[in-house]
């Protein structure tokens, strides 16, 4: 027996409004748009059968073009720019940007070290800016809508990197940047699996959140409230959302997530089966009815960004 299709994001939509008057969105991101045509296929099944409404755009991915055309063909999902700045390809050429890649163009694997590099080195950060820049502008190539910047392994939260985009927003039309942002002791309640790991990346970015949020807020440049799949990343299951989404007390939230249907010609872009568990979770009529019966809408970037402004 086939499944049943999940409705549309219009039909679906929660009431507008809490019980309180708070209307509450939440946008659910697919990272890793382009990267290979396994992720390209799982974002468009989330969007079109499921609960994704917003997704983020490798533009050096290996599957960059489908995914632009993918995307043309689809409004309602929205398109922001995951800037791959670490285990990944740069946009510009090894001559271009030394300090940066290798000589076939890639940045090295470890965002650790990556990060010191930035920090330190002189000549990386000026070359960051030209790969930066160069990202953005073949964004801007494919006439798609600027939704967002987010990061491949969050590099975008790097301070170095966080502020030459902020010196870029005006330009590029950035209007949202993600900061990631949840409750440690939400997600140990409901995992407490890779808890060093949980408790470390926990420490990191609430420490990171804290400086750039302001960063944001002089430059005009929205964030929302919280931002939950840090902690849980590559395992944002169909039992962890519907644990987690009762729990959600934010008004405005985004919950990212790498669905992948893989292909054995391709590269994976997280731990194996992972992939294929987010896809599922994105697609549950249960996780659907977890927001309903939340009364929370699920919106993209855009219209959240429109709410906070108006």
């Amino acid at each position: 027996m086939a499944q049943t299709q999940i409705q549309t994001l219009k039909e679906f939509a929660a009431p507008e409004s809490s019980a309180n008057g708070t209307r509450r969105m939440a946008v659910v991101n697919g990272d890793d748009f382009g990267f290979s045509r396994g992720v390209n296929r799982a974002i468009i099944e989330a969007h079109e059968h499921g609960v994704l409404t917003s997704a983020s755009l490798m533009v050096t991915g290996d599957a960059f073009e489908e995914a632009v055309e993918l995307a043309r063909r689809r409004p309602s999902l929205a398109v922001g720019l995951h800037l791959v700045l670490v285990s990944g390809r740069g946009a510009l050429s090894p001559a271009e940007i030394p300090h940066l890649v290798n000589s076939k163009g890639s940045f090295p694997f470890s965002p650790f070290r990556t990060g010191l590099h930035y920090q330190f080195n002189s000549n990386a950060r000026r070359e960051l800016g030209m790969e930066i820049r160069a990202q953005l502008e073949k964004f801007a190539d494919t006439g798609l809508i600027l939704s967002h910047v987010d990061g491949h392994l969050h590099m975008h939260s790097h301070p170095v990197v966080m502020r030459l985009l902020v010196d870029l927003a005006g330009e590029f039309g950035i209007r949202r940047i993600r900061l990631p942002h949840e409750e440690l002791r939400l997600t140990l309640g409901i995992d407490r699996s890779n808890l060093i790991n949980k408790l470390i990346w926990s420490a990191v970015f609430t420490r990171l959140r804290f400086y750039e949020e302001r960063l944001l807020g002089r430059a005009g440049i929205d964030c929302v409230d919280r931002v939950y799949g840090l902690l849980q990343s590559g395992n944002v299951t169909e039992n962890y959302l519907l644990n987690l989404i009762p729990m959600i007390k934010a008004d405005r939230f985004e919950i990212y997530c790498h669905p992948a249907s893989p292909a054995e010609d391709e590269p994976l872009n997280g731990p194996k089966g992972a992939g294929e568990a987010e896809l599922k979770a994105l697609t549950s009529e249960r996780v659907r009815r977890a927001f309903l019966d939340e009364g929370i809408e699920l919106s993209n970037l855009r219209e959240a960004g429109a709410t906070q402004q108006a």
